[in-house]
């Protein structure tokens, strides 16, 4: 698809993307692409804005205004979407750091002509003190301009015009700021060396799969499933020492000085708007509605979760090696934890994860997933490799509805970790689904980024079990998105934070149901799959590390709260240490390390990662109430996309918990889950 100008450019973003010649142009193939299409965005949103501001008061209607905005935001929202997406996957470093500046300057006008524009905001409540008094609006329409009208006071646009500007100035710098902290983490490239004694309880066919430096000695880097693997495996405490202190501080020092202009920024900009603090103004928004109810329900949390970590601790220490140690005050350290664990599993479950493992190659396991979701929400996948990518390794997934082959959408996949690509898990948004006013699909366009563990000489790609559930979530916000259908605003990018976790970590509940685990295993060498036995031990499992799972996450989403809180100056070193000590008094707190500085979601969900713990309280209840009605019925997965996926962004998630459930959520399944009550 040649793109020529801006009207070349704007029939892109405005088209249906049905066609793969159109999904793939939207990424930009070289530096001169990056730049040009963010010059081309500028120019079609100005343009299109000028038009909306320009209708006069008396001729506003939602759909020339509001469901307009709507629209020139949309397509706003695809390339940048497909830039700041790219730039976490792109092998190319000069076409990556061309995204990155490419990013900035769209995120940057976007404050300037959306978020910051007065006249843009006048133009809106134009037409809700206006006509949108007497138009007759649908339960959609009114729920998307009620919460439009209250992020204009978000914004600070009820401000002065010279405070405005301010509020503008340092918009702009987060924006820049945030993305390069961002950046940073995906460019680290930490590493340790160790020798072949230090590699004592990894198995051959890792080892055989690691780099050596001119010495012989192995390099063991700080992607995700090296780290794991020398976590729970390896026994010299000296190398789970080292790779767990070189992991702890990536990104470090480099976004020490980053993150406290982030934090400094964004204090002045709450105050400016109105809100006593960032995370005041970050949480306003959402379900939690303000940062003491946060602080409320992580504290019950931690109280009851504590209790169960310490005797976790005790359980775990005592099956591990000599190597591990508790000091005078009871506490263990950092690195020893997750290998007492893996020490307990082989002891007293006779469960050794790396075993596990063989009952899961990649292709089976994928295939299998693919199917109970088909056959769960009805749906059919077409599978295949693109037929442009950037990376040969990535595959794509059409798919359709199965009774009607209405089309929804297309997923990329790139699961394996490689340079300069992000490093975490995640699902991409970028082209968000929706229905227009002839009740036809538009299909969404959108990226699943892992880092799972690549095949060996001797094996192919195996998924751990802790992958297994990690696919199903990221997987789930996938089908949050394909399956979105509203009218305005319907993909996942609008829905609430601490409800966007709630269909993907119910999803991950389906794991440990042994039907599902049947279909799913299938060992390489014998193509049988888990044994009842060893399903039934996994599920034994499940709670035996919750409550130190739970103060962990309350920990950490506890470090982004404090960092949003009152005041522009934070020692972050202090924080992390402190809630540390609190709320892992179990293990020692390892000052060496700097936890913040690789801690992407300060800069993503800013003084929102309580949302995890949030969102898991409200998946496990429709967990429950799916298996209740039958886990496999496809007239459940119908029931849970038309009152839940398909909803997006466009309702109030309350409403759509009490849609389903057919009464109040509330935390019951939570607790029993975690074995915490």
């Amino acid at each position: 698809m040649s793109i020529n100008n801006v009207d070349d450019f704007d029939k892109l973003v405005s088209g249906d993307f049905k066609s793969y010649d159109q999904v793939q142009a939207i990424f930009p193939k070289n530096v001169e692409q990056a730049k040009q299409y963010s010059d081309y965005s500028i120019q079609l949103l100005n343009r299109d804005l000028e038009r909306l501001i320009k209708i006069p008061a008396q001729e506003r209607t939602f759909d020339n205004t509001i469901q307009a905005f709507d629209e020139i935001t949309k397509k706003f929202g695809i390339i940048t979407s497909a830039i700041h997406t790219f730039q976490m996957v792109c092998p190319d470093e000069a076409l990556l750091n061309a995204c990155h500046e490419s990013g900035v300057k769209l995120q940057q006008f976007f404050v300037d002509a959306v978020t910051c524009n007065k006249k843009l905001a006048d133009a809106i409540k134009e037409y809700a003190d206006g006509n949108g008094k007497s138009d007759k609006l649908n339960a959609e329409q009114k729920y998307y301009l009620q919460e439009l009208i209250k992020n204009i006071k978000r914004e600070g646009l009820d401000l002065p015009e010279d405070k405005l500007k301010e509020v503008r100035a340092l918009k702009k710098e987060l924006a820049e700021l945030t993305s390069t902290f961002e950046l940073n983490i995906n460019k680290d490239k930490s590493f340790i060396l160790v020798d072949a004694a230090g590699l004592d309880g990894l198995d051959a066919d890792f080892i055989a799969q690691l780099q050596k430096d001119d010495s012989g000695k192995y390099k063991l880097t700080c992607d995700n499933p090296t780290y794991l693997n020398v976590r729970e495996h390896c026994k010299p405490e000296s190398t789970r020492r080292e790779l767990y202190r070189a992991f702890k501080n990536r990104a470090y020092p480099i976004n020490m000085q980053c993150l406290h202009d982030i934090i400094f920024k964004r204090d002045e900009l709450a105050r400016k708007i109105g809100f006593q603090n960032f995370a005041a103004l970050d949480i306003d928004s959402e379900m939690a509605k303000n940062p003491e109810r946060v602080e409320s329900f992580l504290s019950n949390l931690l109280e009851k979760s504590l209790k169960k970590a310490h005797r976790e601790k005790d359980e775990f220490v005592k099956s591990a090696s000599s190597d591990v140690h508790v000091d005078a005050s009871g506490r263990i350290n950092p690195w020893d934890i997750e290998y007492s664990e893996s020490c307990y599993k082989k002891k007293h479950f006779n469960i050794d994860e790396r075993k596990i493992a063989e009952y899961f190659p990649v292709d089976h396991a994928l295939n299998a997933i693919f199917q109970i979701y088909q056959n769960f929400l009805g749906l059919r996948f077409d599978i295949s490799k693109p037929a442009w990518a950037w990376h040969d390794s990535v595959k794509l997934i059409k798919i359709y509805e199965a009774q009607t082959d209405v089309f929804r959408g297309y997923l990329f996949l790139d699961l394996y970790p490689r340079a300069n690509k992000y490093s975490h898990y995640c699902l991409s948004p970028i082209v968000p689904a929706s229905i227009d006013a002839t009740g036809n699909i538009h299909p969404s366009v959108d990226m699943m980024i892992a880092n799972f563990p690549k095949a060996s000489a001797d094996k192919p790609a195996l998924f751990t079990f802790k992958d297994v559930s990690t696919f199903f979530h990221e997987f789930g916000h996938a089908m949050h998105s394909v399956l979105a259908s509203a009218r305005l605003a319907g993909g996942i990018g609008s829905v609430k934070t601490d409800f966007v976790e709630v269909p993907s970590q119910m999803f991950e509940e389906w794991v440990y149901e042994k039907d599902v685990l049947k279909l799913v295993s299938k060992h390489y060498k014998t193509g049988q799959p888990l044994p009842d036995e060893i399903i039934q031990k996994l599920v034994d499992l499940k709670i035996f590390d919750s409550g130190m799972f739970v103060s962990r996450q309350c920990w950490q989403a506890s470090i982004s709260l404090e960092c949003f809180k009152d005041g522009k100056e934070k020692d972050t070193n202090l924080i992390v240490k402190t809630l540390a000590q609190k709320m892992l008094d179990y293990r020692n707190f390892d000052e060496t390390t700097h936890r913040q500085a690789s801690f992407g979601h300060l800069a993503g969900y800013n003084a929102k990662y309580y949302s995890y713990l949030w969102s898991k309280v409200y998946s496990l209840d429709l967990f429950n109430e799916i298996k209740r009605r039958g886990l496999m019925d496809p007239a459940v997965g119908r029931d849970f996309v038309n009152k839940v996926l398909a909803k997006g962004g466009s309702a109030d998630p309350n409403k759509l918990l009490k849609d389903f459930l057919g009464r109040e959520p509330n935390d019951k399944a939570f607790l029993q889950d975690l074995g915490i009550e």
